[in-house]
């Protein structure tokens, strides 16, 4: 059975929208190799349908390598009930419901990666689909957009892994606990 991992880059403050704003003169080769590690065990790519929207647009045609290379290749499922002919290659809609989610799951053998989609995150975690929480928590107050937890339910969870990087980066693990 596959284990969901959700992936952020976080600010102190929980935003988690628009990193590509704040989050890059944290980003070094030690924090690249946190990033290539965990892309390594993924089997599969879960989002949400916002995410599947904006990323389709951009790494298909991207020459950042080698994260296009990996984005455009990895098997990529997507929950929506909406989206009807995905042109992304590699892509599968899933209905977005707790059944089809769970079916899912027990399909993949590995870690099925979640990253970029507060939403799905939060949706994920609220129906016992989330497995782990992995966190980069930069050393910055962003002080406005999206946070990572907004308006939801109380979560407990058990911290399973911690390091710091040298730009004083957390790189967090959390398990939810039943």
């Amino acid at each position: 059975m596959g284990r969901i991992i959700s992936n952020f880059f976080i600010s102190l403050d929980g935003v988690v929208e628009a990193p590509d704003t704040w989050h890059f003169p944290y980003f070094n080769d030690e924090m690249g190799a946190v990033v290539s590690a965990g892309m390594e065990t993924n089997k599969a790519f879960l989002m949400g349908r916002r995410l599947y929207d904006e990323w389709a647009a951009y790494w298909p045609s991207s020459t950042d390598e080698p994260f296009a290379t990996y984005f455009n290749d990895v098997p990529k499922y997507v929950i929506s009930d909406s989206l009807e002919s995905p042109a992304w290659n590699n892509t599968t809609v899933l209905p977005g419901d707790v059944d089809a989610v769970k079916r899912f799951k027990e399909s993949i053998d590995g870690d099925i990666c979640v990253s970029g989609s507060a939403i799905t995150v939060r949706w994920l975690l609220a129906n016992g689909l989330l497995d782990e929480l992995r966190l980069l928590v930069h050393p910055i107050a962003v002080g406005h957009g999206q946070r990572l937890f907004e308006d939801t339910p109380t979560h407990k969870l058990e911290l399973v892994s911690n390091e710091t990087l040298s730009t004083g980066v957390l790189n967090l693990a959390y398990v939810p606990v039943s």
